[in-house]
């Protein structure tokens, strides 16, 4: 198995997943890819079953906040201060999809304790919420209200959202690694009720924890992106080609 690293910098919502879409479809059975990438202009990903009519439209626009459809599941995420990964994996490897989602939440916790030392705290969440209950609750709208079985978290608040999808005969799982807060703003373009709205922002405050928050310092992503690419190694005990640069659009 060859095994590649692209990072692809800043894109728009919809450059970021069709790239990752593309990369699915195209993946050979011999080739597996690490990808990092970011959002300009910041952006609301949708699950793939979720609806556009969750979203105000309207306040997304006048605040130039873009709104995707994401290939996987799950529910609502702001992407905005945050690292997003994503793994392209063909199904011939040797682990199960279920073992795959934990090695990667491992790399990236082995990743973020390179970055720094106090993050070694981070754990795997070992409980399964059952989801179909949770969307019928009004915070079922939102991705960071809950925490599944192998995401990854600190001191027992949400870091990392993660979600996979087989595609024919290859896995994709792209997640979420939280940076700053602003993803909490969420809360002002769901289409609720205030009492709602304010419910559901006390929710990710108590749910959801961030890098800058933990460390008390901004985070230095660049550094990041060094530190989880050979956490990402050490887990997999695999050596990445050459980096490819994906050029921002």
């Amino acid at each position: 198995m060859i095994w590649h690293f692209i990072d692809s910098y800043e894109n728009t919502g919809k450059y970021n997943m069709d790239f990752d879409i593309e990369l699915a479809k195209n993946c050979k059975p011999t080739d597996a890819f690490f990808r990092i990438y970011r959002w300009s202009p910041y952006c609301i990903s949708l699950g793939a079953n979720q609806s556009f009519s969750d979203i105000n439209q309207e306040k997304t626009k006048a605040d130039g906040i873009d709104i995707v459809k994401r290939p996987t599941g799950g529910r609502a995420i702001l992407h905005a201060e945050e690292l997003t990964y994503s793994v392209v994996l063909p199904l011939n490897y040797e682990f199960s999809p279920r073992e795959i989602y934990f090695r990667i939440s491992n790399a990236l916790m082995r990743g973020l304790e390179i970055y720094n030392p106090v993050l070694a705290k981070s754990q795997l969440e070992d409980y399964q919420p059952n989801f179909p209950k949770l969307l019928e609750e009004p915070s079922g709208v939102l991705c960071f209200a809950s925490t599944a079985r192998n995401e990854v978290k600190f001191n027992g608040k949400k870091l990392i959202g993660s979600a996979q999808r087989k595609l024919n005969n290859v896995i994709l799982q792209h997640g979420s690694i939280l940076c700053g807060p602003f993803h909490k703003k969420l809360v002002n373009y769901i289409n609720s009720d205030a009492i709602t709205k304010n419910e559901l922002s006390s929710e990710l405050n108590n749910k959801t924890t961030e890098l800058g928050s933990i460390l008390n310092e901004e985070i230095d992503y660049q550094k990041l992106k060094t530190c989880l690419l050979v956490g990402f190694e050490l887990e997999w005990q695999i050596k990445f080609e050459p980096i490819v640069e994906a050029v921002s659009t």
